[in-house]
């Protein structure tokens, strides 16, 4: 087996090791603390409607989030972070951003389509 080979097996073992609950030293795992969006929510004095409008997220997701039947994940857990911290930069920045009603759209591209002679 390769050197290469040889690391990934090892790396997979001690994945599976982890996994199980063994000693996995070597590995560093970070699990951020859970979001309460409730709270961030009510410590800026916002409705679920007003929270959602102001920081561009989908009122069924904030619901689930707050509900505990969802958490939020990857860009929505780092902007509900950041909406804790900073919530003014982050409305000015939202209410900045262009929507997708105002967004320029591209211009339709028109294909010739081919025509069939008849024989």
């Amino acid at each position: 087996m390769t050197k290469v080979g040889k690391r990934i097996v090892e790396g997979a073992q001690q994945a599976a090791a982890f996994a199980r609950g063994e000693d996995a030293s070597g590995f560093i795992v970070h699990i951020p603390a859970p979001i309460d969006t409730r709270r961030i929510r009510a410590k800026l004095g916002m409705t679920q409607e007003q929270f959602c409008k102001t920081y561009g997220f989908e009122l069924a997701a904030l619901r689930d989030w707050e509900q505990g039947r969802r958490v939020p994940t990857g860009a929505a857990q780092t902007l509900i972070r950041v909406i804790d911290n900073d919530p003014a930069a982050v409305a000015a920045v939202v209410m900045s951003a262009p929507s997708a009603a105002t967004a320029r759209k591209r211009p339709a591209r028109h294909v010739k389509s081919a025509t069939r002679k008849k024989a």
